[in-house]
């Protein structure tokens, strides 16, 4: 028998629960998709740097990584990146920048229908 895949973690456990509730309860497909790709399995979890947010996202805009940011790569714009995990690198450039790391909790405390939040898979 293979073993389960994907995420064995409490607090993402938790975090996928919370997102897949609110989605449904509140019709909200932008909680559903984020849930879906953080339940993927760790193998083929999403991984983003730093030169990725760069080139996609805008001045002051929120993107969301339902994974981990990487360090790798300039930040030269002030963004607000939400994600499940963060490198220590990729948190000391964004806060450089002028920007704001924060966790998957926080944006959905902060913004529950996800209006104006970019994904990045």
């Amino acid at each position: 028998m293979p073993k389960p895949t994907g995420p064995t973690n409490p607090v993402l456990k938790g975090i996928i629960e919370d997102l897949n509730a609110a989605g449904h309860k509140h019709k909200v497909p932008f909680a559903l998709k984020i849930a879906e790709e953080l339940s993927k399995s760790e193998r083929i979890r999403v991984e983003v740097n730093l030169t990725r947010i760069e080139r996609n996202a805008k001045n002051g805009e929120i993107v969301v990584v339902p994974g981990k940011v990487l360090g790798d790569g300039e930040l030269k714009k002030p963004v607000t990146i939400a994600a499940s995990n963060f490198s220590m690198s990729a948190m000391e450039k964004i806060s450089k920048a002028g920007g704001k790391a924060i966790t998957l909790a926080e944006l959905f405390e902060q913004n529950p229908k996800g209006t104006g939040v970019k994904i990045l898979c």
